[in-house]
């Protein structure tokens, strides 16, 4: 199979900006405040150490060594004649469930981007109405700000991964990064910035329960795109003389780097303006608004970036999800890139036009099912199951099925061998004791 290759740059970019998402800028620093702060933090960043960076690296082995898509990626290594491990490669279509509910709330970030700018609310109350009455009532303006996500994503896709989604992290990346360094240095001369830094990083255990600790794990899992066959398509791509271990870190490393960036401004912002960290899901949409207001103009100025940086990472981590599924189509099933997108892309519109409607109150009764609209159960079933049980499978087979002395070969000119045998013992034993942990607490308690 002929395939595109990444620069080393461009790899590391893409790789980051599909980590580099919604759920560092709006879920971190809302998980954040609703699990006591820096003990949640700290054992966040174990797991990303310990899991995440390892599971990562599998999924690049498993890219880099088979070079095709998922599917064929599992069914190749795996030495079962009667191949049942193909099946673990239809993780890809996960990608494809959660950007349809994924874009929606891309598509919110377009609209407070433009509130940023015309009509920040200047209370909670107000804050609160605005938003609730967006996602409640008004399916014009949603639909509007959807079509537009989508039609941006779609598009930036449809370049391919050289034209397409290279390109345009080499530009959205570096501008994310940007924005929330100028976010930061403004945050430090702030009140607040002090009480922030507390607030993420002297630990508090007395607020550390089982399931704020399940959530850290959880959370160093999902934040890194791990399950949906991202980084085995774009490790498909990695030029062959790559540092995979240097490169995997790195990855996780500005991944980790913007969910602290982001949290200690949202909090500085949060302190400074004497309101609660404990805010929920609404923090970003809800909480930050009105603390924008009173800045005045600076207010808006500050709003508008902000937003502008959220739009930049839900974009970057969306492009990545339908690319795996996008190789899957057109390697397997011999279809153009064209009309791989057109099928691909009709049903993510579909399927995020009734999570949109699913979230208002004209369609809500018509789209719930056992209790539950069509927007959570999307995100339950990515989240909760799919995504937790690919992790899982993509350790037992790198653990168990590809041949020990064939990962050797490939990872011993980066690591010594006692790290590799840690790295190798976290695979096998650590990762799916742990992820199962995390996919058992999320669906029974």
């Amino acid at each position: 199979m002929k395939v595109a290759r990444f620069s080393k740059v461009g790899f590391i970019l893409a790789a980051a900006g599909s980590a580099v998402g919604l759920g560092n800028i709006w879920k971190f620093p809302y998980m954040t405040g609703e699990n006591g702060g820096g003990a949640f933090v700290l054992i966040y960043l174990l797991t990303i150490t310990f899991i995440g960076v390892s599971l990562f690296l599998a999924e690049v082995l498993i890219g880099q060594i088979s070079r095709k898509d998922a599917v064929s990626a599992f069914e190749t290594l795996s030495p079962i004649k009667n191949n049942i491990w193909k099946y673990a490669g239809y993780m890809v279509f996960t990608g494809v469930l959660v950007l349809s509910f994924y874009t929606v709330v891309v598509g919110w970030i377009f609209k407070y981007i433009y509130i940023s700018i015309f009509s920040l609310p200047t209370d909670i109350k107000l804050a609160g109405d605005a938003f609730n009455g967006m996602v409640g009532n008004e399916i014009g303006i949603q639909l509007f700000t959807f079509t537009i996500a989508f039609a941006l994503i779609i598009w930036i896709v449809s370049k391919g991964v050289i034209k397409g989604i290279e390109k345009v992290n080499l530009v959205l990346m570096p501008a994310l990064i940007f924005i929330l360094v100028l976010l930061f240095f403004y945050a430090i001369s702030l009140d607040g910035f002090g009480q922030a830094v507390s607030f993420l990083f002297v630990p508090d255990w007395s607020k550390v329960t089982s399931n704020s600790i399940l959530a850290a794990v959880g959370q160093a899992f999902f934040t890194l795109s791990l399950g949906v066959g991202t980084i085995i398509t774009y490790a498909v791509s990695l030029p062959k003389d790559t540092n995979l271990v240097k490169s995997s870190i790195i990855v996780a490393a500005m991944d980790t780097a913007i969910a602290l960036f982001a949290g200690l401004i949202i909090f500085t912002f949060i302190f400074h303006f004497n309101a609660a960290p404990t805010q929920g899901a609404g923090l970003v949409f809800i909480s930050l608004p009105p603390l924008f207001s009173q800045m005045g103009i600076m207010g808006n100025v500050i709003g508008f970036l902000f937003f502008v940086a959220l739009a930049f990472a839900g974009i970057t981590s969306a492009v990545s999800m339908i690319e795996p599924s996008i190789l899957y189509l057109t390697n397997r099933h011999k279809m153009s890139r064209k009309k791989a997108l057109s099928i691909l892309g009709t049903a993510i519109y579909i399927l995020g036009t009734l999570a949109l409607l699913s979230n208002t109150k004209e369609f809500s009764e018509v789209l719930k099912f056992s209790g539950k609209g069509f927007f959570n159960i999307l995100d339950f079933l990515s989240s909760s199951i799919l995504m937790p049980l690919a992790g899982i499978m993509i350790a037992i087979f790198v653990g168990y099925f590809i041949q020990k002395e064939r990962i050797y070969a490939t990872l011993s000119p980066y690591l010594n061998d006692r790290v590799f045998n840690l790295w190798y013992f976290t695979i096998k034993y650590i990762i799916p004791i742990a992820v199962s942990a995390v996919m058992i607490n999320k669906i029974f308690f």
